[in-house]
């Protein structure tokens, strides 16, 4: 008998999300998933449903034990990469072969959080390949020179998507952060603790030139953890 909870925690457990965070990102009530979780209980098909619609990725033949793929095989135009399972290991002890990660361009969308929203198409410009990568859900070009020299313009940054319930203090983030009830400030940083309490966060640039700045946390809309980085010494 498939335990369809049991895939569904080992899903959030893969994406680093946690149970909490999914019942407000689904929109459900508090212990709704994590309750059935700690007690290896069913869930409702509405919320089973509600679950698959908010994650789209997820691949719902693998929730029902009829594929070996955790995520979906996306169509043309945007990318994902299959994940390779040995049978009887737990997901994060899973051996990931080489990705494909899609090349973004951020230009080409309204903003980070638009296109950390994977229910949507986006324009892809490429996919990187790069041996033993950590798992990355996209890459897109760096402007500016805040992180320089560690980054600099035109330089790409590989990222997995994240929550600001799982920062790790002093790694360096892709963020987007509000600014007014409009524009959208899209960033590379550290981020580190605020002196200002638990409801900001610090964000510090590599380049000694521009000043760190304590920020609200409910002023980030989206946030990324950056995996890796390329840099092209010479076009010729």
């Amino acid at each position: 008998m498939t335990n369809i909870v049991g895939k569904l925690k080992e899903y959030l457990d893969f994406k680093n999300i946690k149970p909490t965070t999914a019942e407000r990102e689904i929109g459900l009530s508090n212990g709704s998933l994590s309750k059935p979780f700690n007690a290896n209980t069913t869930i409702k098909t509405d919320t089973l449903e509600k679950f698959l619609f908010t994650y789209s990725d997820i691949n719902p033949l693998w929730v029902l034990d009829d594929s070996p793929n955790m995520l979906k095989k996306l169509n043309l135009g945007e990318v994902n990469e299959s994940l390779q399972l040995y049978k009887g290991r737990k997901t994060k002890d899973a051996i990931v072969g080489m990705q494909e990660v899609p090349f973004y361009d951020l230009e080409a969308t309204a903003g980070l959080q638009e296109l950390f929203d994977t229910g949507k198409p986006h324009r892809v410009l490429d996919t990187i390949k790069i041996p033993n990568l950590p798992k990355c859900d996209g890459a897109i070009s760096v402007t500016g020179d805040s992180m320089y020299p560690l980054l600099k313009s035109g330089d790409i940054i590989l990222y997995k998507q994240t929550s600001v319930d799982n920062i790790f203090y002093g790694e360096m983030y892709l963020l987007s952060v509000k600014i007014g009830d409009w524009e959208e400030y899209v960033t590379v940083k550290f981020v580190q603790k605020s002196e200002k309490g638990e409801d900001f966060v610090k964000l510090v640039s590599q380049n000694q030139h521009h000043q760190s700045k304590d920020i609200n946390i409910k002023h980030i809309t989206a946030i990324a953890m950056i995996k890796a980085s390329v840099r092209y010494n010479t076009m010729s």
